[in-house]
């Protein structure tokens, strides 16, 4: 993918989208001498199995689940590779999959009208399971990014875990953040109808309705075969769910995040007051530094870079969670 460009559909699509599931390119070999890494499939999913080199006795492991869109294993930005070795360095394997339609997962998808949230939650329970089950496995903790997160969220009642984190989770329904999104466009007033139908098309979607009366414009965002998503995924209040789980979380956000806004990460906080919580300054929503002022978005799409490391606190909180908050896996989690 490339880097997105400043303009209406990438904002929307950043956050919802299931588009145009496009291959991915396969993960590179690791270079990294303290490092393995071996392929894993299960069900027609396929991933990147990392794990430390010199530790053979057992351990906890992470799954690391992508955000929206068509993304592959290792992330558009790196992002889930590099969460992979920093965990690797502190002694924890990781799992991390190509999203199903996409790389070598892209055989799942045959029709985008048959993709609705729970089908991408059942993805995370069977590669969960699939983890859990290994002999160098002591216990599972679910690191969900974006959309990934909501999918850890759900994928918690379903699966004994020994915690989750929650990486730029949005702490409310997607059609509030899309219409958030929409109202932040800058429009010539000749254009304000545009918004004024997006308006209308994510109210009957919130409603379970289809919508096959739109303009060209806005088939591009609301195609019908995109629909069942968007209707699964607007049924779904975050931190509502999150409220039901007792499983240990920490909660991750980055205050140069043009995504996903601080008044989502307090709604979170707000559905867990017990959770550990974790604000990066100069951080964007792939954890790579970024400016402070999130107004200059010019500048904030310029942060979305392959190349860039991750802001240095990120994996340090995660391990510290991981070593010091988790509680054995196999307990209900769910109230």
């Amino acid at each position: 993918m490339q880097r997105p460009r400043p303009g209406r559909r990438w904002f929307l699509v950043g956050v919802a989208s299931v588009a145009i599931w496009n291959l991915a390119r396969r993960p590179a070999a690791s270079e990294d001498a303290t490092l393995i890494e071996e392929d894993w499939s299960e069900g027609h999913l396929a991933g990147t199995l990392a794990r430390p080199a010199q530790v053979t006795k057992r351990g906890p492991a992470a799954l690391i689940i992508s955000g929206s869109g068509p993304t592959p294993r290792d992330g558009n930005y790196d992002t889930y590779k590099l969460i992979a070795r920093g965990l690797a360095a502190a002694g924890i394997r990781s799992l991390r999959y190509d999203k199903r339609g996409v790389g070598k997962s892209r055989a799942l998808v045959v029709r985008e009208d048959d993709l609705i949230v729970q089908t991408f939650a059942d993805d995370v329970v069977l590669a969960a399971a699939s983890l859990a089950k290994r002999d160098d496995v002591s216990s599972l903790i679910l690191v969900g990014h974006s959309e990934g997160a909501l999918l850890a969220i759900l994928a918690a009642k379903r699966t004994p875990i020994a915690g989750i984190v929650l990486l730029a989770c949005a702490g409310r329904r997607l059609d509030v953040l899309m219409r958030e999104q929409i109202a932040a466009i800058p429009l010539p007033a000749d254009q304000e109808h545009s918004r004024a139908e997006s308006y209308a098309i994510l109210d009957r979607l919130a409603h379970g309705e289809r919508v096959t009366d739109m303009s060209a414009e806005q088939a591009k965002l609301f195609r019908p075969s995109v629909q069942p998503f968007l209707i699964s995924a607007f049924a779904i209040d975050p931190a509502a769910e999150l409220a039901k789980l007792e499983t240990p979380v920490l909660i991750v956000w980055g205050e140069s995040d043009i995504q996903v806004r601080r008044s989502d990460f307090d709604a979170l906080v707000a559905a867990r007051p017990d959770a550990r919580t974790l604000i990066l300054p100069a951080t964007n929503h792939m954890f790579k530094p970024a400016p402070r002022e999130i107004a200059d978005r010019a500048a904030q799409l310029q942060s979305y870079d392959r190349a860039a490391p991750l802001t240095p606190d990120l994996i340090p909180g995660i391990v510290d969670f991981i070593g010091g908050r988790i509680r054995p896996a196999g307990q209900n989690h769910a109230q």
